[in-house]
């Protein structure tokens, strides 16, 4: 700061920390940078970009491991707690608690593991992703402990069209909102967009909730160089959930999808 009259922070740093700032730093002005850096941080190098893409890989990873778990009396806690391992023993850290949630806790879309033990004719989403070398992947999967019913068959064929279309739109000049709203109106023609409560999407980088939303609010255009998750969701109280999220970039030939693992319904007998 030598030399400099004004210094300018984020705003979401505490109360604590600008204070010793402004002990190390006397004659100081400090002041709010306001948006600037959180814009900055919308647009990914290609080196974050790098290290986001090894993130996904190791996603990827946990989750083809993690769906080995799931059967029948296996409970919702432990495959949370080998998801966490699994990252810890792959030199990285869970971006968040892990998400295993089943049959009518899957309608939560931020439950946790319990201890109920998974059930023939359950939905199970698992929601996981890695912090790896500092950057962040965050991927879900919906799979059915059994055979699918033609209503587990009907809500998941509908997410995922709606995710597969949502992903195919994020290109550069397009705007959040529009592709937040393309979600919701493909899932309301089954009538279920009534039981979609969250945004579509939000961004991803060093924070796996980086700046940036796909959202009904979110006014701003789509550059390349930004990463976003994909996220639609379904969750009827009594029933189960449904949520389908892939990472994506947005390129200058369009998107590219992170996140490898299979979309298609899985029936796990």
């Amino acid at each position: 700061t030598a030399g400099h009259a004004k210094v300018g922070f984020e705003e979401s740093i505490s109360f604590n920390q600008w204070r010793t700032w402004s002990g190390l730093a006397p004659g100081i002005e400090w002041i709010s940078a306001g948006t600037l850096l959180s814009d900055l941080r919308k647009i990914k190098l290609p080196g974050e970009i790098a290290r986001i893409r090894e993130a996904c890989k190791l996603a990827d990873a946990c989750m083809e491991h993690a769906l080995r778990m799931v059967q029948p009396g296996v409970r919702e806690y432990d495959i949370a707690l080998d998801i966490e391992f699994f990252f810890k023993r792959h030199g990285a850290s869970p971006a968040f608690e892990p998400i295993v949630v089943s049959g009518a806790n899957s309608a939560k879309p931020h439950g946790r593991g319990s201890e109920k033990p998974l059930e023939p004719g359950d939905f199970v989403t698992l929601d996981l992703g890695g912090m790896l070398d500092g950057y962040n992947s965050d991927i879900t999967r919906t799979v059915v402990v059994g055979k699918a019913s033609d209503r587990h068959k009907e809500i998941y064929q509908q997410v995922l069209r709606a995710e597969t279309e949502c992903c195919a739109l994020l290109a550069p000049g397009t705007n959040g909102n529009i592709i937040d709203a393309h979600a919701r109106a493909v899932l309301d023609e089954k009538g279920l967009a009534q039981y979609f409560g969250h945004s579509l999407g939000h961004g991803l980088g060093a924070d796996v909730h980086d700046p940036g939303r796909l959202h009904e609010t979110a006014d701003e255009p789509i550059v390349e160089g930004m990463v976003f998750t994909v996220e639609p969701g379904v969750y009827i109280d009594g029933f189960g959930g449904v949520r389908i999220e892939d990472d994506v970039l947005v390129s200058a030939n369009g998107p590219e999808i992170l996140t490898h693992s299979p979309r298609e319904l899985m029936e796990i007998q």
